[in-house]
C-alpha cells in the first residue's frame, strides 16, 4: 500500500457515510466506492490508479476549478460530500503532502452561492420526541441557516411538530439515531422534483443528550447558563439546539459557523397554516405546474434585496397574532405608501445592496471572494445613504433608523485593502491594494523589474551578441533560458553556460539571468504567501464586526419588505387594515390580489363580505361553476392573511378581528401512496379542522361532500354546517362554497347561518356570470352550460340535456340538486313527506302524536321513551310487529 493509500484510508474510515472528495493537484478524486458512485451520478469517466504492488483501485475525479458545479449535483441527489484539501505546497512539501478534510456538505450546510436559491433559507433543523413530565408527548425544535446566521429554537406539542417542519422547509432534519423514523421523514422516490417529507440524516444519540447538549451551547456562546436565552427550561429543545451545534462543529472544520443568538420562539405567537392552506390559498405556489409566478409571494415580492425576499417568504409563513407588533408593521409601510419620494429613493438604494447575510457567512467561513468584498463595501455606503433619508421621520421609522446604524469601519477597511478592480484570485497579487501592505508592495516591485529586465534581456542580447534569431524563454524544468540555433552557435559569448542541447540548437543561461529569474520566482513565493495572509487578517478583522453586520443586514431586510409591500399597495390601489382584536371580518370591496393581476385592467369585480361569532357567522354561498364561488372565499381568507402579515390589502375598506388560525379545504385530490381516495383526503382533511378549530379561526370549505353520493355527501355537508354553527367549542366565522342548494335552508334554522349566491344572467339561452355576491341561495348550478363553455363536443352537450330533463321528472329526483325547478321540487318534497303520515290508516293519528310534542321541554330520558311510542305505533301501522 502506498503511502498515499493509506492517508486516503484514514480519512475514509473517518466519513463512512461521505463521498469523500480527495485533493491531488488541480483535481478532486474520488476512490473505491466512492468513484464508481461518483462516476454514476456525475456521467464522469471511471478510470484506475495504481496504489500498491500488483493494486489499482478505481478512480474518478473532477477540476478543482469546476467543483462548485459537481458538488450541487451530489447535494441536488442527496448524498453528504467530504472536502478533503492539500494543507502544505506540494512544491516544498518534503514527503507526503499533508491533507484533511476541511467541511463536510450536506444539503442542511450548503455554502456556496450556485447551491443556494437566493431568495429563500436554506434550514438545517434537528428533532427530537420525548414524553414530557405530563405523560404528552412533547417535541424540541432547532433550525439554523448558516448562510446568514439564524439560529431558533422551540418546544411544542408533538401533534405540532409536523405543521412547524411544514412551515420552515428544512433541507436536512437532524435525529438521533435510534428514534424510529417519523412520519413526516422523507420516503420514496421525489414527485415532481419534490421529496415526499423532509430528508433525515441520523446522528449518534450523545449529540441530543441534554448535559451534553447544553454544555455545547454554553462553550459556543462562552457563556455560563442559558437563561438569557430564554431556553433553559426547555429540556427538549435544548437537545435539538445543542444538537446542531455539535453537527455543525463536524462538518465545519475548516472554520466555525458563526450563528445569530439563539432566538426562543413559541408557536403560540404565530398563525400556524397547515399544508393544505398553504397550497390552497397558492401563497408560494400555484397552478397544476406549482410554479412561483402566479403565487400570492409573486405578486407580493418587489423587493430588492436577497435578504428583503427571504424576510417576506417568513412573514408570509407566520403570520402575526400580536396587534401592537403588526401596527408597527403597518406603520412602517404606511411611511412609504404615503411619500412617494422616500419610497422611490429607498427602492433605488435598497438595489444597491447586495445579499449582506450571506456575504458575512462567507467571511466567517473564509470563503468570500474579493468582488464579494466590493460588493459589500458598495452596500454599507447604500444603506448608510438610506439611515440618512430616512433619519428626518422621528415617528414611525424611528426605531428602523437606529437599527440602520451604519459600520463604517468594514466600509472603510475594505477601500483599504482590497483593489477596486481584482485583476485574479487571491495569491497572483493582484487584490490587496498598493499602499496597504509596504512588503507587499516591495516585493511587487522588485518582482516587476525583474520581469522588465527578463523581458528586455531578448532584445539587448541579440545586439550584443548579433544572433537576430536568439530567444529568451521558460520552462519549469530549467527555467529561464536563452536559445542558439545551430547555425549561429559560433557567435555564442563565453560568458554564456550551457544547460541543454536540443536537436536544432542549444539553450544557455547567463548568471544574471539566474539572479533575476530568482527574484522573480521568491517574489512570487512570497507574493502569493503574503497576500492570501493579509486577505485572511482582513476577513478576520471584518469577522470582529459580525454583530453589527448581522443587525444591519435585518434591519435592511426589514425596510426592502416595507418599501415593497408600500409599492404593491399604490400600484393595486390596496388600502391600510383596521385591526382589532373582535369577532368580525368586514371586508368591502375585497378583490383577490393575484387573479386582479391577470385579468384586464378595471375587469375584476370586487366584492364585500361581512363575517361575525356574534351574527353572521356561517355564510353557505351558493352558485353555478366558473361564477367566481371560489375565488371569493379564497380573497377573504388571503385578505385575512395579508392583513396579519402586516400589509396593506386589496379592498376599499377592510376591519380585520385577528384570526389564530386559517383552515381551508378545496379541491378533489387523492393520495395514492397511503391508499387514500380523493373522498377520503376531503373527509381526514375536514376532521383535522373541526377538531382543531376554535371560534377565532377563520374556516374555508369548499364543495364538501362532493367526492361521494349525492345523498351521503349532502347529509355530511349538512351535518358539519351544524356541527360548526351549534358547538360551543366552535362557531367560528366560516364561508362554505357548494353545489348542494339544499344546504340554503340551513339558514332557517340556525341563526348564524347566511345565504349568498353568486349572480347569474341569461340571455337567449346564454349564460353570463356577473361574478357579483348577492343576498339569498340559487337554485341552478348551469353544469350543463359549463361543460358547452368548455368545448365538450355538441352531441354529448345535447345528450346531456336530455337526460337532465328525463331525470327533473323522475319523482325519486324531489330534492337533488341540479335541474331548473329546483325551488319546486323541494316544495314537491315537503308535500311528499306529508303524505307519509296521512295517506295510510292511523297516519293522521301518528301526525298529531308528533305535532304535539313539546320537543324543547323534553328530557333525554322522556325524548327516549317518545321515540319508541311513536316507532311503535308506525310499526302498527305498516302491519309490523
Amino acid at each position: 500500500m502506498t503511502p498515499i493509500r493509506r492517508q486516503y484510508l484514514n480519512l475514509k474510515h473517518s466519513y463512512p457515510d461521505a463521498i469523500l472528495l480527495f485533493r491531488l493537484g488541480d483535481f478532486y478524486e474520488a476512490f473505491d466506492d466512492d468513484a464508481r458512485l461518483a462516476a454514476r451520478e456525475l456521467e464522469i469517466t471511471l478510470t484506475a490508479r495504481s496504489m500498491g504492488k500488483d493494486t489499482k483501485v478505481p478512480m474518478a475525479g473532477v477540476p478543482a476549478h469546476a467543483l462548485e458545479s459537481y458538488l450541487a449535483r451530489l447535494i441536488r441527489k442527496g448524498h453528504k460530500v467530504a472536502i478533503c484539501e492539500q494543507l502544505s505546497d506540494p512544491a516544498t512539501s518534503r514527503g507526503l503532502v499533508a491533507r484533511d478534510v476541511v467541511r463536510v456538505v450536506t444539503p442542511g450546510t450548503v455554502l456556496e452561492p450556485a447551491l443556494l436559491e437566493q431568495k429563500a433559507n436554506n434550514y438545517l433543523a434537528a428533532v427530537v420526541e420525548a414524553a414530557l413530565p405530563d405523560g404528552t408527548l412533547g417535541a424540541g425544535l432547532a433550525y439554523v441557516d448558516i448562510t446568514t446566521g439564524e439560529f431558533a429554537v422551540t418546544q411544542l406539542e408533538g401533534d405540532r411538530l409536523a405543521l412547524e417542519l411544514e412551515r420552515i422547509a428544512p433541507a436536512e432534519v437532524l435525529v438521533p439515531r435510534s428514534q424510529e423514523a417519523p412520519q413526516w421523514a422523507g420516503h420514496g422516490p421525489a414527485t415532481n422534483g419534490q421529496q415526499a417529507g423532509f430528508p433525515v440524516t441520523p446522528v449518534d444519540d450523545a449529540d441530543f443528550a441534554l448535559n451534553a447538549a447544553r454544555q455545547a451551547l454554553l462553550d459556543y456562546y462562552q457563556v455560563l447558563s442559558l437563561e438569557g436565552f430564554g431556553c433553559a427550561g426547555l429540556p427538549l429543545a435544548v437537545r435539538a439546539a445543542g444538537a446542531i451545534v455539535a453537527y455543525l462543529g463536524r462538518t465545519q472544520r475548516a472554520g466555525r459557523a458563526q450563528l445569530a443568538a439563539l432566538n426562543t420562539y413559541s408557536t403560540a405567537s404565530y398563525m400556524t397554516l397547515d399544508a393544505q392552506t398553504r397550497r390552497n390559498l397558492e401563497l408560494f405556489q400555484a397552478g397544476r405546474a406549482e410554479g412561483r409566478q402566479l403565487s400570492l409571494l409573486a405578486t407580493l415580492d418587489l423587493t430588492g434585496t436577497p435578504m428583503g425576499a427571504r424576510l417576506l417568504r417568513r412573514w408570509l409563513g407566520q403570520p402575526l397574532l400580536d396587534l401592537a407588533a403588526l401596527e408597527r408593521r403597518l406603520d412602517a409601510v404606511g411611511c412609504f405608501f404615503d411619500d412617494a419620494f422616500r419610497r422611490t429613493e429607498a427602492r433605488s438604494l435598497l438595489g444597491q445592496v447586495p445579499d449582506l447575510e450571506r456575504i458575512l457567512a462567507r467571511i466567517q467561513a473564509g470563503t468570500v471572494t474579493p468582488r464579494e468584498l466590493l460588493a459589500l463595501q458598495a452596500g454599507l455606503t447604500a444603506a448608510g445613504r438610506l439611515a440618512e433619508r430616512l433619519s428626518d421621520d422621528a415617528g414611525p421609522l424611528a426605531w428602523l433608523c437606529r437599527e440602520l446604524a451604519p459600520v463604517p469601519q468594514v466600509a472603510g477597511l475594505i477601500e483599504q485593502a482590497i483593489a477596486p478592480e481584482p485583476g485574479g484570485p487571491v495569491g497572483e497579487g493582484t487584490v490587496i491594494r498598493e499602499g496597504f501592505s509596504p512588503e507587499l508592495d516591495a516585493l511587487k516591485t522588485a518582482s516587476r523589474d525583474a520581469r522588465r529586465f527578463i523581458a528586455g534581456l531578448e532584445t539587448r542580447e541579440r545586439e550584443r551578441t548579433g544572433i537576430k534569431s536568439l530567444k529568451v524563454g521558460y520552462n519549469q524544468v530549467f527555467g529561464y533560458y536563452i536559445e542558439v540555433s545551430k547555425a549561429n552557435l559560433g557567435q555564442v559569448p563565453p560568458d554564456y553556460i550551457r544547460r541543454q542541447t536540443l536537436t536544432g540548437g542549444e539553450r544557455y543561461i547567463v548568471a544574471e539571468l539566474k539572479e533575476y529569474e530568482s527574484l522573480v520566482l521568491n517574489a512570487r513565493e512570497r507574493v502569493d504567501e503574503l497576500e492570501r495572509s493579509l486577505y485572511r487578517q482582513v476577513c478576520a478583522q471584518m469577522g470582529q464586526s459580525a454583530p453589527a453586520l448581522s443587525r444591519l443586514a435585518g434591519a435592511v431586510a426589514q425596510a426592502d419588505v416595507f418599501a415593497a409591500l408600500a409599492e404593491v399597495a399604490v400600484r393595486h390601489g390596496y388600502v391600510r387594515p383596521r385591526l382589532d382584536l373582535s369577532s368580525t371580518i368586514a371586508i368591502k370591496n375585497g378583490r383577490h390580489p393575484v387573479v386582479e393581476r391577470v385579468l384586464p385592467p378595471g375587469s375584476y369585480v370586487p366584492n364585500d363580505v361581512c363575517l361575525s361569532n356574534d351574527d353572521a357567522r356561517l355564510i353557505v354561498l351558493t352558485g353555478p361553476n366558473m361564477a367566481g364561488k371560489s375565488t371569493f372565499i379564497r380573497q377573504a381568507a388571503i385578505i385575512t392573511l395579508m392583513a396579519q402579515v402586516g400589509s396593506f390589502v386589496p379592498a376599499s375598506e377592510a376591519a380585520i378581528g385577528l384570526v389564530d388560525r386559517i383552515f381551508t379545504r378545496v379541491g378533489l385530490q387523492d393520495d395514492l401512496t397511503t391508499g387514500q381516495s380523493t373522498f377520503m383526503v376531503e373527509m381526514v382533511e375536514t376532521a383535522a379542522i373541526l377538531n382543531q378549530a376554535t371560534p377565532r379561526s377563520l374556516v374555508i370549505l369548499d364543495e364538501i361532500g362532493r367526492g361521494t353520493s349525492t345523498y351521503d355527501g349532502l347529509s355530511i355537508a349538512r351535518a358539519v354546517i351544524e356541527h360548526l354553527h351549534n358547538h360551543p367549542r366552535l362557531g367560528c366565522k366560516t364561508l362554505f362554497a357548494t353545489h348542494y342548494h339544499e344546504l340554503t335552508e340551513a339558514a332557517a334554522t340556525l341563526p348564524g347561518v347566511r345565504n349568498f349566491s353568486v349572480a347569474v344572467a341569461e340571455e337567449e339561452g346564454r349564460v353570463v356570470f356577473l361574478h357579483r355576491i348577492v343576498p339569498g341561495g340559487a337554485d341552478r348550478s348551469y353544469g350543463v352550460h359549463v361543460a358547452q363553455l368548455a368545448g365538450l363536443p355538441r352531441a354529448v352537450v345535447n345528450r346531456a340535456w336530455e337526460v337532465l330533463a328525463e331525470l327533473e321528472q323522475r319523482p325519486q329526483a324531489a330534492g337533488i340538486t341540479g335541474g331548473t325547478g329546483g325551488r319546486r321540487r323541494r316544495a314537491g318534497a315537503a308535500a311528499a313527506q306529508l303524505t307519509l303520515f296521512s295517506a295510510a290508516p292511523g297516519g293522521e293519528r301518528l301526525l298529531e302524536a308528533v305535532l304535539a310534542l313539546d320537543v324543547a321541554n323534553l328530557t333525554p330520558l322522556e325524548a327516549i321513551n317518545k321515540l319508541y311510542q311513536l316507532q311503535e305505533q308506525a310499526r302498527q301501522r305498516d302491519g309490523t310487529t
